[in-house]
């Protein structure tokens, strides 16, 4: 992800009254002269600009670095929060957590709202169609060495041939939260493999509200299940057991993701919904396990309930519905994925006649 930072010049003295400043002050404690008016103004008006042509995700950019320049208590702080909040609102609205902003800043062609499960069944086409930005992310060195680490130390656990499979699949799941970080105009660093842990991308910024945090969560998930549906299709082309193997095991990683507690996909999810909301998805993961006999299931359903139940949870009053929604069609289309391909890869006994 583009880092765009709004320059921090090292000012020891007051522009205004002269008086000695300390590292990191961002206004004046004496006059409360604000330190970095200038890039501030050029800040606002390019996010006005951005704002204007119906580039809301460049426009968050700027916001957000402007945020980095003012004090917390001061009037603007809590001015720009707002604008924050409302594009943020407004990109939530728009129907889709994947996007990604155009590199020369105009605004992106209008898309058609197909709604979540259409979004859910061109899965695979759009992975397809951004081919570019999952090789964009290679270009990042702590991103390609560490994800080389990776793939070394699963080759000696199970081969070569799965551990890129599986390495693979980590790897977009992190591009599908780089995507929606990028859609929300958040600065993150790139994708980090960690062996025996997955990988991680670390936030320098914050999600402005719940529900903005909740598609960023949810992006990760939705781009594996994309991921286990193309190894799925190619166990159908070549007959080849180790692509369902691959698949059972995306499927597995992307559902136990789900799971909400603390960081975890879900976690953030569920952060976003309301209580009777958390009771629709609680009834949804039972299902699902019901259905699919999935056993990581127990330890998702077990945490929405929970999460849902617990007397010192403080869920909002005003949930969202397009989270709940994705959640629950995450939730069917892993476990069916994963019951699948477990059915495809276990041998049958031979029938005598």
């Amino acid at each position: 992800m583009d880092d765009i930072s709004a320059p921090r010049a090292d000012v020891t003295e007051c522009p205004s009254c002269q008086s000695e400043l300390s590292a990191g002050d961002l206004s004046c404690p004496h006059c409360h002269q604000l330190l970095h008016a200038d890039t501030l103004k050029q800040l606002a008006a390019e996010a006005d600009s951005f704002t204007q042509a119906g580039d809301l995700s460049q426009a968050l950019v700027r916001w957000r670095s402007a945020l980095e320049l003012l004090p917390p208590e001061s009037r603007q702080y809590a001015v720009i929060t707002d604008k924050i909040d409302a594009l943020s609102m407004q990109l939530q609205k728009s129907g889709t957590i994947t996007s990604t902003p155009p590199a020369d800043g105009k605004p992106a062609p209008a898309k058609s709202k197909l709604g979540p499960l259409g979004a859910l069944g061109a899965a695979v086409v759009f992975l397809l169609s951004k081919a570019k930005f999952l090789l964009l992310g290679l270009s990042k060195a702590t991103t390609f060495l560490s994800m080389l680490m990776a793939f070394g130390v699963y080759w000696q656990l199970w081969g070569w041939m799965f551990a890129a499979g599986f390495v693979l699949s980590i790897y977009v799941h992190e591009m599908g939260h780089v995507a929606a970080l990028r859609k929300f105009g958040i600065a993150a660093s790139a994708p980090m493999f960690i062996p025996g842990f997955g990988a991680l991308v670390r936030l320098k910024q914050y999600p402005a509200n719940p529900g903005e945090d909740a598609y960023v969560g949810l992006a990760g998930p939705v781009w594996g299940l994309g991921a286990a549906c193309i190894t799925g299709l190619l166990f159908l082309w070549t007959n080849n057991p180790l692509f369902a193997a691959v698949t059972h095991t995306g499927a597995f990683l992307n559902l136990l993701n789900l799971t909400p507690l603390g960081p975890l996909d879900g976690g953030r999810g569920f952060r976003a919904l309301s209580k009777g909301e958390r009771y629709a998805a609680t009834i949804a993961v039972f299902l699902a396990w019901y259905l699919s006999g999935a056993g990581i299931l127990i330890l998702v359903l077990v945490m929405a309930g929970v999460s849902t139940f617990s007397l010192t949870a403080k869920p909002p009053e005003k949930g969202s519905l397009p989270v709940l929604v994705k959640y629950i069609i995450l939730i069917a289309a892993l476990a069916a994925l994963h019951y699948w391909s477990a059915e495809v890869t276990t041998p049958r006994p031979a029938t005598t006649p």
